[in-house]
């Protein structure tokens, strides 16, 4: 018997008013049932007042952030400028933690995301655990996360590996960014790989697959379809993150895009034919 599940995440839930307004509308669709939420985000508080209250089978994780924005702690001095804003790109974050000899990086970093999981876990059950940029899939910070993850009793945390597809359209492929984004799968499979023991030594469970960086800022409807096709197994979990946006002034990008994926009826009806079960991470299992 199948037992395939689905999951569509919107990331960046709290960032900004625009994110919270698109998961609060998408969520009503049926599409979209799972969240992440960044507790260092301008619209944190009322993600949290407003928003999750209105959608109560929303599932919600946490957005580890040390990318952008500012620390919740203070004295992070390998992690932000003299101001408390974060100042390491994905590559900086990767050379540090090869590093053994700095361990004052890993401890601020346990620092920092210890004060994140508990912010957010103070106003809501958290589902799952993931992060902005997938810094989370570099191997010394996904065993951190993996240990803190097991410590407050979050038992999902999410994996990169991305079945590679071509989807018909050819200006996407064009684009400048989608050959840096598959030198991102490339890596992103290959640290998962590396990841994979560090899910069973901490029992922790996450998804198999996950659809949405080979076509990073270019996803659609049709991404997350030809994603799901290109998965040929009857037990497996999916999940495609999308970053959407719903902007009072009606501005249409590739983020309001990622929004329309929330309300494409057909698309629904896509997933469903192929016999996946729409879902979050508290229904998982």
């Amino acid at each position: 018997m199948a037992d395939k599940k689905f999951i569509l995440n919107a990331d960046d839930f709290g960032m900004s008013e625009a994110y919270n307004r698109a998961i609060l509308e998408g969520y009503s669709s049926g599409i979209l049932k799972s969240a992440s939420l960044v507790a260092n985000g301008e619209a944190f508080e009322e993600a949290w007042k407003n928003v999750i209250p209105a959608c109560p089978d929303l599932g919600v994780g946490i957005h580890l952030n040390v990318i952008e924005g500012k620390s919740l702690c203070l004295g992070l001095d390998r992690l932000t400028d003299e101001e408390g804003n974060f100042n390491n790109s994905y590559v900086q974050l990767l050379l540090k933690s090869l590093n053994k000899k700095d361990t004052a990086f890993m401890e601020q970093l346990e620092k920092e995301f210890r004060a994140q999981i508990e912010e957010v876990m103070k106003h809501t059950k958290v589902t799952h655990i993931d992060s902005h940029v997938h810094v989370h899939s570099i191997p010394a910070i996904f065993e951190l996360v993996c240990k803190l993850a097991s410590e407050y009793g979050i038992k999902q945390i999410r994996s990169q590996y991305e079945k590679p597809y071509i989807i018909p359209d050819v200006f996407k492929h064009l684009n400048l960014k989608y050959p840096v984004n598959l030198i991102k799968v490339m890596l992103l499979n290959f640290f998962t790989l590396l990841n994979e023991s560090k899910v069973h030594k901490y029992q922790l469970n996450t998804n198999d697959y996950l659809i949405g960086v080979a076509y990073t800022s270019m996803m659609n409807s049709l991404t997350v379809s030809y994603g799901l096709m290109a998965i040929k197994y009857d037990r497996v979990t999916v999940e495609a993150l999308i970053h959407p946006c719903r902007y009072e002034d009606g501005t249409i990008d590739n983020h309001f895009a990622e929004f329309q994926i929330t309300k494409n009826k057909k698309l629904k009806e896509k997933i469903e034919k192929l016999g996946y079960e729409i879902t979050n991470y508290a229904q998982k299992d």
